[in-house]
């Protein structure tokens, strides 16, 4: 027996792997399989794989457990009424009660007062109901079971063959049902009245044969079910699509951003995550090409203000070593300032790395901007005195602060620097201290051409700059402004520019005052 079980499976088997390799030859086959993992195909396969669960329980409820969810409710009901008997069975209007409730629910009822030895019963039943039909020792018998097991469901057939068995709230097993005949449900139960006597309900309901209905409904599901299946995969497909079309467009798009294209289209239409997924994707396309456009500055930029200072070096280097006589100090001083410029500029360079890494901190004291200012702008003395350069202290007060002095004076060194690298032909640059309100106001202001509006949000980008030519040698690294926008937010402060076309530019912080 297990060898030919065994045999039998191996055929199916080999049906199956036959049958599956000829479909997947098929070309709607090839492409299902090509695009197994994709989307569309599993959304489709998710939506007709649910679709399938619903058909097959809708038949399992309307074919499989039709006869056994009736015959439920058909307890359910007499177990109802022989309820409401038993609680109006010592009411004056009893016999009115039992009337309407036969009439009401087509079930037949037999009550019977149960003495001593005898059985006194008055009754309402109709005469083609089974309960008519019991002989005196079939009651003895239901009224055995039901005083022992507080219940009892008796089926009968219309020949009167019937297998019956009993139990609390149990009406199904241990029944044969013969085919194509009626049956009877009686439920049975005991209740007992105030003065003592024993009162046994019996309450009958016809079953009738679902055999025919069984047959209806399978025909009608056939048909619900083809058309059902036939609308879920119309619906698959096109849900599925629409959701991956726009998906499948963003990676496209995508690819083409990876190789360096920025002006990739990510606009697409559908769901609203989609909708977003594609914003921002077009938002980081954006940053990327303003990123990308920031390194080609940044290597123009920095590769001009190395190579400057690296080729004075070597020029005024091989100047001393080959012509006698120019070892002079000033041709030395030269190579040391420049040196000193390549090593503000590597300085400048790991500033702005250590910015953006979020690892330096602020060494917060108390001192005197007004002093720091003054004492910054002293430093420049000898370079304006050799370039004619004219840097304009203004202060109101002394004004104390609690912040990081080297940090705040790195900021102010810088926006004095650029000042002097944009300010007009009069060469002059004003630094203005303001204190009011708890707050003290630092402006440098110079005299140069200005900004134009729709440049002034990107000066604080790094490495950007307005003017793209080298018009004479800078005294800064030309990154100044993205150190001090790093520093001022690191100290929460305000700060900000304003400019206007030939009127110069003004660039200024806040800070609280102690």
């Amino acid at each position: 027996m297990r060898d030919l079980l065994r045999d039998w499976v191996e055929r199916i088997r080999g049906i199956f792997v036959r049958y599956r390799q000829k479909a997947a030859s098929l070309p709607f086959a090839r492409y299902i399989y090509e695009k197994k993992s994709g989307i569309a195909v599993k959304l489709a396969a998710y939506f007709l794989g649910f679709s399938a669960i619903m058909l097959a329980l809708l038949w399992i409820f309307q074919i499989a457990f039709l006869n056994q969810f009736y015959r439920t409710i058909k307890l359910s009901r007499i177990k109802n009424v022989a309820r409401t008997i038993s609680n109006s069975i010592e009411d004056e209007d009893f016999e009115t009660t039992l009337t309407a409730l036969v009439m009401d629910s087509d079930i037949a009822v037999k009550v019977i007062n149960v003495g001593t030895g005898a059985y006194v019963s008055y009754a309402y039943e109709n005469n083609s109901s089974a309960v008519t039909r019991l002989t005196a020792a079939e009651i003895f018998e239901i009224y055995s079971m039901a005083k022992e097991k507080g219940e009892y469901v008796r089926y009968y057939s219309e020949r009167l063959t019937a297998d019956s068995y009993g139990g609390s709230g149990n009406a199904q097993g241990g029944r044969q049902e013969e085919e194509h005949a009626n049956e009877s449900m009686i439920y049975s139960s005991l209740v007992k009245t105030k003065s003592g006597n024993e009162i046994l309900i019996m309450v009958d309901s016809m079953i009738l044969p679902v055999t025919s209905t069984v047959d209806t409904l399978k025909i009608q599901l056939i048909f619900v079910s083809g058309i059902m299946f036939a609308a879920a995969l119309l619906f698959a497909f096109v849900f599925s699509r629409r959701v991956s079309k726009p998906i499948e467009g963003i990676n496209e798009s995508a690819k083409i951003l990876a190789t360096g294209d920025y002006s990739a289209n990510f606009s697409a239409e559908g769901f609203k995550e989609i909708r977003e997924l594609s914003e921002t994707l077009s938002y980081a396309a954006a940053e990327l090409s303003k990123v990308d456009r920031l390194r080609s500055e940044l290597i123009a930029n920095m590769s001009h203000d190395i190579r400057t200072p690296l080729t004075l070096i070597s020029s005024y280097g091989e100047m001393m070593r080959d012509i006698p006589g120019e070892n002079s100090p000033e041709n030395v001083q030269v190579i040391i300032d420049e040196a000193r410029h390549l090593t503000e500029l590597v300085n400048d360079m790991l500033d702005i790395s250590k910015l953006q890494a979020g690892v330096w901190k602020l060494e917060r004291e108390q001192f005197s901007l007004t002093s720091a200012i003054r004492s910054i702008i002293e430093r420049y003395s000898k370079f304006t005195q050799q370039q004619g350069f004219k840097i304009l202290f203004e202060p109101d007060c002394e004004v104390y602060v609690t912040a990081d002095e080297m940090r705040i004076s790195q900021v102010i060194y810088n926006l004095i620097n650029n000042a002097l690298n944009y300010t007009g032909s009069d060469k002059t640059v004003t630094v203005r201290q303001i204190a009011a309100g708890g707050v003290v106001r630092i402006e440098v202001s110079d005299t140069g051409e200005g900004i134009e509006e729709e440049q002034l949000p990107l000066i604080w980008d790094r490495y950007y700059k307005v003017d793209k030519e080298h018009k004479r040698a800078r005294v800064g690294s030309g990154i100044g402004l993205s150190i001090v926008k790093g520093i001022l937010e690191l100290h929460g402060a305000r700060y900000g520019v304003t400019s206007a076309k030939s009127e110069g530019t003004t660039f200024y912080f806040e800070l609280k005052v102690i």
